[in-house]
């Protein structure tokens, strides 16, 4: 199970730091992800990395002003955004599978477990 939070309203040039806990059971081949969905427009990847190892994804629009880390030891996952826009306003989920290979960690369609969403709204 997955609980996101950590969203909320900030001005255009500011920050966010969005945290996903997990609970229950995760093995070392677990691949835990961010994505986002705006208003009429699908779900979107924003990030991911590896439960294991440090390997690390993001989308091009989020490169150099979003960090996705993680801890091991307390489950838990977060997304820190700087330099947010307007266009980054959207509902953040967090999502998890174990075993996802890497070159399909940008489809939402390939993680079994999702987050409940938190709002993230950039505006002046």
């Amino acid at each position: 199970q997955l609980q996101a939070s950590g969203g909320g309203f900030v001005q255009p040039g500011g920050s966010l730091r969005l945290s996903c806990a997990a609970s229950g059971r995760t093995s070392n081949n677990y691949v835990m992800g961010w994505f986002r969905q705006a208003p009429g427009k699908e779900r979107e990847f924003v990030a991911a990395i590896r439960w294991s190892g440090g390997n690390t994804a993001y989308a091009d629009s989020v490169k150099g002003r979003f960090t996705i880390s993680k801890n091991i030891v307390q489950n838990m996952v977060w997304l820190q955004m700087n330099s947010l826009k307007p266009d980054d306003t959207a509902v953040y989920y967090c999502a998890a599978r174990a075993g996802l290979i890497w070159g399909l960690i940008r489809s939402s369609s390939e993680y079994y477990y999702w987050g409940q969403g938190t709002q993230v709204t950039v505006s002046s």
